[in-house]
């Protein structure tokens, strides 16, 4: 059994040498010349000090380099901890002093005390191998992702080998992956949804695709048709402005595609149809989870199971419980819903040096989530919405989501989000901020009497206000909290 994904790199090295690992907009990779660059990268990382249980960060570059750098850190033992391409000096110092790193590989220069290193100190032609290692265990640390931080301070999530195989399999069963599949990932491999998905196709013995977003359409038709790419990896913003730019177009692969997955935040039930009409052939899987746990849940939304907040069942390594609000299980279902927790091998070890944190959310096994949901009878998992998000209008729960996707449509509305606001008689009501495309033209009466039209009456909004700008996180998620305050 491999233990590692670095394991996997080092067979499929033996295994398939001139197998295609990674294509990036420099060049291709076989499994051989990944092998070979990440252990000179060792060799070159140990010279600069690095050694086991070190953290490393790694500037996101979105290309090979970036995961040759991965792969050093594994061989040596050290912990792989990535930042985002061209984050804030604040963000970077703030993680590089949180972890004690040891080093930062990057292409830029930060105005902090920080042992720096570009990625040609570290990456060499005509490098040297490191003779002298050893596979780390199982369960040893292999990374620490640090999240977005959507509703505060960002955490250090610590990840093992182990955690890190379950997932690769919850995403290659998940999907049906083939042997040998081709994905193309526009997402930032800084973030675990991209960086995951890397690892699941190395899983199978396949090629990763790395493209920087996907406004670049023209370079993105070449690579999935040069490489003959079989699937693809999207968020749903990703994939909005992949149509949107791709006029219909993007459907010639409708028999090239074996699947499209999609994750990293709620996909619009608009998007889902919009998907299914444009690539009725092809497996659309919209997956679950987060860094905590990954890939827990998985839903075939081009399929007859598909239902309106439904995720799925569980992945292979996952299992799901739903409880009350003082994490004692419940049977629950649509007219009696819980909070969602999830067991399994993908879980996290926890968040990195925040014991009582971790204890927060972790208790026998289970990670516990604030999302509102059920499980019913024939074991699917739904999703309503993020408990505080919820909003409890005369004991009606309504999904902001259900909402926003209705307002969304609206002709005049650029952006738009909706939150709960107390209220002494229903307890809560709900609240809708538009961002508008022209608000000199807006007619506040047609835009209500539209909503009548189209949500439910004891669902429409009581309050409705504009703004400029919907804060979102960088993954694209309304950042609700700022919009409660």
């Amino acid at each position: 059994m491999r233990n590692t994904i670095l394991e996997i790199i080092a067979e499929n090295a033996v295994n398939y040498p001139d197998r295609l690992c990674v294509v990036d907009g420099r060049g291709e990779y076989t499994y051989a010349d990944i092998w070979h660059a990440a252990k000179c990268a060792a060799y070159e990382l140990k010279a600069f000090g690095v050694k086991k249980a070190d953290c490393v960060l790694v500037e996101c570059t979105q290309n090979a380099d970036y995961i040759i750098c991965d792969f050093a850190c594994n061989i040596l033992g050290a912990y792989f901890v990535p930042v985002e391409h061209k984050a804030s000096a604040a963000n970077v110092q703030a993680i590089y002093e949180e972890t004690e790193a040891v080093l930062l590989i990057c292409e830029g220069t930060y105005e902090f005390d920080a042992k720096t290193v570009s990625f040609a100190d570290v990456i060499k032609e005509e490098g040297t191998e490191l003779e002298d290692w050893e596979f780390p265990a199982e369960e040893n640390t292999a990374e620490i992702l640090y999240t977005t931080g959507t509703t505060g301070k960002s955490k250090g999530i610590e990840v093992s080998h182990r955690n890190n195989i379950a997932i690769a399999e919850n995403i290659s069963f998940g999907t049906e992956m083939r042997e040998g599949n081709v994905e193309l990932i526009p997402l930032p491999l800084s973030h675990s949804h991209g960086l995951r998905c890397s690892y699941a196709n190395f899983f199978r013995n396949g090629t990763i695709v790395i493209t920087d977003g996907v406004t670049r359409v023209l370079d993105i038709y070449k690579l999935i048709k040069n490489y003959h790419v079989t699937a693809v990896d999207l968020s749903p913003t990703a994939a909005s402005v992949l149509l949107k730019l791709t006029r219909g177009r993007f459907a010639e692969f409708n028999n090239q595609f074996d699947y499209i997955q999609i994750g990293t935040a709620a996909l619009p039930e608009e998007l889902k149809a919009e998907l299914c009409r444009q690539f009725p052939d092809v497996r659309l899987y919209n997956f679950y989870g987060s860094t905590e746990s990954g890939r827990s849940c998985v839903l075939n939304f081009n399929s007859e199971d598909d239902r309106k907040y439904c995720i799925g069942f569980p992945t292979r390594n996952a299992r799901f419980i739903v409880t009350d609000d003082d994490r004692n299980e419940i049977r629950s279902g649509a007219g009696h819903t819980g909070l969602l927790a999830s067991a399994g091998a993908m879980n996290m070890k926890g968040y990195w040096k925040q014991p009582e944190l971790t204890a927060q959310i972790m208790r026998n096994g289970y990670v516990y989530t604030n999302d509102e949901g059920y499980i019913d009878e024939r074991g699917f998992v739904y999703v309503l919405g993020r408990k505080d998000d919820i909003i409890n209008y005369k004991g009606i729960k309504i999904a902001p989501e259900e909402i926003e996707e209705v307002v969304a449509q609206y002709k005049a509305v650029k952006d738009c989000a909706c939150v709960p606001v107390a209220e002494k008689a229903a307890g809560q009501a709900p609240k809708v901020f538009l961002v508008l495309a022209k608000p000199e033209i807006f007619d506040k009466t047609a835009f209500v009497r539209f909503m009548e039209e189209h949500i439910d009456a004891n669902k429409i909004p009581k309050y409705i206000e504009l703004i400029d700008e919907i804060p979102r996180a960088s993954n694209g998620k309304i950042q609700r909290k700022k919009l409660m305050g």
